[in-house]
């Protein structure tokens, strides 16, 4: 997906994580994982292509090398460091040193089924972290990388090296590559007819009118076939 900054990018920011959610449940796709945050409130809103991080429990296997930067390595500019921890809350996955060389790299930000730490340090350099909560307790004994580019699970939802991710206040949300033209094309559809129906909510339309006229509760229906309705 060479072309994901020149054909990609632009369409997702101008959409919310809501629409791109609907679109996928209009597939059929599972892609939003509960609980997950901005982890402080300047963080903006990612968008990327995902490089995953799964780590385990340490226990007689040791650590080799420092968790998650093989992944900060590997990746480009704009990608998003997505980690399986496990949804662990007792120590982090993500802190202060990785969270500096990712910055530096131009890596997007990061998405972290666990908890993450030094997070001054990233509101002072911007880098947005996404996670299920702060914490202070490191990880050093605690958890080993087991891999880095391989297919995890957050909350529940598959994520593989070059999925795409969105994050914003709402949520996050995961699209699966070979779908990504499908899901943009239908949550481009959800976001207009849902900005119709604010149009008319605010010429004077009541909220009962607007539901009739528009089938809301029906956007997200498939045809007998199986295949999502426009």
């Amino acid at each position: 997906m060479d072309n994901f900054d020149s054909n990609y990018r632009h369409r997702l920011e101008a959409l919310d994580t809501t629409c791109v959610s609907d679109a996928l449940d209009k597939l059929g796709l599972r892609g939003s994982p509960n609980g997950l945050r901005p982890l402080f409130d300047a963080a903006k809103p990612i968008v990327g292509r995902a490089v995953t991080v799964k780590l385990v429990a340490a226990g007689v296997t040791k650590a080799t090398r420092h968790a998650c930067i093989t992944a900060i390595e590997v990746a480009k500019p704009g990608d998003i460091v997505v980690v399986d921890a496990g949804g662990r809350l007792d120590t982090n996955c993500w802190g202060g040193i990785v969270a500096t060389a990712a910055k530096l790299k131009g890596i997007g930000g990061v998405v972290a089924d666990g908890a993450c730490r030094d997070l001054d340090e990233c509101v002072a350099m911007q880098f947005p972290v996404y996670g299920r909560a702060p914490v202070v307790v490191t990880a050093r004994g605690r958890t080993i990388e087991e891999a880095t580019n391989t297919t995890i699970s957050v909350s529940g939802v598959q994520v593989r090296p070059g999925d795409i991710v969105m994050a914003n206040r709402s949520g996050v949300v995961f699209i699966p590559q070979e779908y990504l033209d499908e899901a943009l094309d239908l949550a481009e559809k959800i976001k207009e007819k849902e900005e119709s129906m604010i149009r008319d909510l605010k010429a004077g339309m009541s909220i009962i009118e607007v539901d009739k006229k528009y089938g809301y509760e029906q956007m997200l229906e498939k045809s007998s076939t199986g295949s999502a309705k426009a």
